[in-house]
């Protein structure tokens, strides 16, 4: 799992705005995935299923990296969105990346992970399992 290196943890993430790319990145993969897949995506873990399949299938594809770059950093934006809601962690950015701080410190990077779904060794399902084990009930509750 993409937990990431002490190098990252060193340096002195930004926290004003670090996640206003991620986000936007995640929404706009929402929408997408809503109007392309008619799937809908609604920022819960097993969501994460269905994004790692769809990895799994261009994957299966083929597909050239430079193609798919743009969706895999939306791909693992959306996840970290998960991890944010779920386990109540921050984005962050450090050197140009962005990943998630969660309340227990641990610092995660899903943008990388999306990357090693694409190469058949990465899972966001189980990066956000890992992220939120032991973590509190989620902040956001499912409408009813």
């Amino acid at each position: 799992m993409s937990v990431c290196d002490d190098r990252a943890a060193s340096e002195t993430p930004h926290q004003s705005n670090a996640a206003a790319k991620p986000v936007r990145w995640a929404a706009d993969t929402v929408s997408t995935i809503r109007e392309g897949a008619r799937l809908r995506l609604d920022h819960w873990a097993t969501s994460l299923w269905h994004v790692d399949r769809m990895i799994d299938a261009l994957r299966r594809e083929a597909t050239p990296y430079p193609a798919m770059e743009s969706v895999l950093r939306g791909f693992g934006a959306y996840a970290g969105e998960v991890i944010v809601r779920q386990a109540g962690g921050e984005w962050w950015s450090a050197g140009g990346d962005h990943g998630i701080r969660t309340v227990d410190g641990r610092l995660w990077n899903p943008l990388d992970e999306a990357r090693r779904c694409l190469s058949g060794q990465g899972s966001l399902r189980l990066l956000c399992r890992d992220a939120t084990a032991g973590a509190p009930e989620p902040r956001d509750q499912r409408p009813r």
